[in-house]
């Protein structure tokens, strides 16, 4: 790669267990492509949403238990697209490294606040009044989110600050993510050096 060239910012990661087998496919500077299938439809609507906000192409392809019911689809999803992120950026250009955005949706209103730190953690604010969204059971939010912090090495808080439909909630939820992980990922202007004092992120 010739000096000044934008590194490639692309993972596959693929992942099998006995519950679950999953595939993502993530480019960081594409924007235009999404091909999800988890045999959840809400899940897959989110998803969407969320590459759509923040720029980046994404594909998805899950097969679970779904005869059980949603969980280990959703969490392994999370865990997947988790290690795609810190795979995707472990080589790359310096990066603004934080990122947040307050989005509504109709009466909802989330925000959502993060630190690509190199360490997982989740701080999760969000009340639904349904058990389930469409085939997405709402406990599995919260699930898919601690999943990808944990595996994406992401520091994220995220708290809704209004709403009453969950459906929403839930839009603004993965939106917000979207847009704040979208400026998150913007590379530095050559010069700035490191985003953190300790002159590395982990």
């Amino acid at each position: 790669m010739s000096k000044g060239t934008p590194q490639v910012r692309y993972a596959e990661v693929e992942r099998e267990t006995r519950e679950t087998r999953v595939r993502v496919v993530l480019d960081f500077d594409g924007g235009t492509r999404r091909d999800i299938s988890t045999g959840i439809g809400f899940l897959d609507h989110m998803l969407g949403l969320m590459a759509f906000h923040g720029q980046f192409d994404i594909g998805v392809q899950a097969d679970g238990d779904l005869m059980v019911d949603d969980h280990h689809t959703v969490e392994d999803v999370g865990i997947v697209l988790g290690k795609a992120m810190r795979q995707a950026l472990a080589e790359s250009d310096p990066i603004e490294r934080y990122g947040d955005s307050a989005l509504p949706m109709d009466e909802a209103l989330v925000l959502v606040a993060l630190d690509i730190s190199g360490r997982g953690h989740l701080f999760y604010d969000c009340t639904y009044r349904a058990d389930r969204v469409g085939g997405l059971s709402t406990q599995n939010i919260q699930e898919f989110f601690r999943s990808l912090c944990l595996h994406g090495g992401l520091n994220v808080h995220i708290r809704q600050l209004a709403g009453e439909n969950d459906h929403h909630i839930a839009e603004a939820t993965f939106k917000a993510f979207g847009r704040a992980l979208r400026n998150a990922v913007k590379r530095i202007e050559a010069g700035r050096g490191s985003t953190s004092t300790k002159g590395r992120i982990d």
